[in-house]
């Protein structure tokens, strides 16, 4: 029987995209929904994100009991969970962008603006960079060493630098993936990143952390 990966819609994701990218991965049977109970029984999650931290996080609070079930299912469950851009960002404890917001704290840390100090250093990151992985936890197996297409303006930092399963660099060094336990979350778009990110997914798909 095919696992099911619950892709959790919520308002705020490229769903469409994803959905494609994570059957040409393999996934024999993705439920696109915004309902808990799909989302508890699935085998594995997974959580896109397109826009601001604030109105990614208020479509989320906005399902009646989607992050009870999205908790329950990872962190009794044990179910695989993929965040993908502000999916990935939403794991931290808050985030800047619009005033502060609360996040799921997942991942401990802050999601902040980009700054630096090089005008030639273009905010929004946008377009293909390299993806250099971290090989220290959980989870950083499923990243592997190539080039991914990022497109944000804010990232990740994390409180503890065990949680950093990838980084990358624009004008300095930006968390390009994080990971701890059941749970990775990626900054670029796996759905957009063409053989490579692919190859991420069909690593998702069959992992059995």
């Amino acid at each position: 029987m095919a696992e099911i990966v619950a892709l959790v819609d919520y308002g705020a994701g490229n769903l469409h995209s994803v959905e494609s990218a994570l059957r040409a991965a393999g996934a024999e049977d993705v439920a696109v929904t915004s309902n808990p109970l799909v989302v508890r029984a699935a085998d594995r999650i997974v959580l896109p994100g397109v826009g601001s931290f604030k109105a990614c996080a208020e479509g989320l609070r906005a399902v009646p009991g989607m992050i009870e079930a999205m908790e329950e299912r990872v962190h009794v469950g044990g179910a695989p969970f993929l965040g993908i851009c502000v999916g990935m960002q939403l794991l931290a404890s808050r985030g800047v962008e619009h005033g502060v917001t609360e996040g799921l704290d997942w991942i401990p840390g802050e999601v902040r603006h980009i700054d630096t100090s090089d005008p030639a250093i273009k905010v929004p990151h946008m377009g293909w960079n390299d993806v250099l992985p971290m090989r220290h936890m959980d989870g950083a197996q499923l990243i592997e060493p190539g080039e991914a297409y990022f497109l944000h303006s804010y990232h990740l930092v994390p409180d503890e630098g065990r949680h950093i399963a990838a980084m990358t660099d624009h004008g300095g060094g930006i968390i390009a993936a994080v990971a701890r336990d059941t749970i990775v979350g990626v900054q670029f778009h796996p759905e957009k990143s063409q053989a490579y990110g692919l190859e991420l997914l069909a690593r998702f798909l069959e992992w059995r952390p």
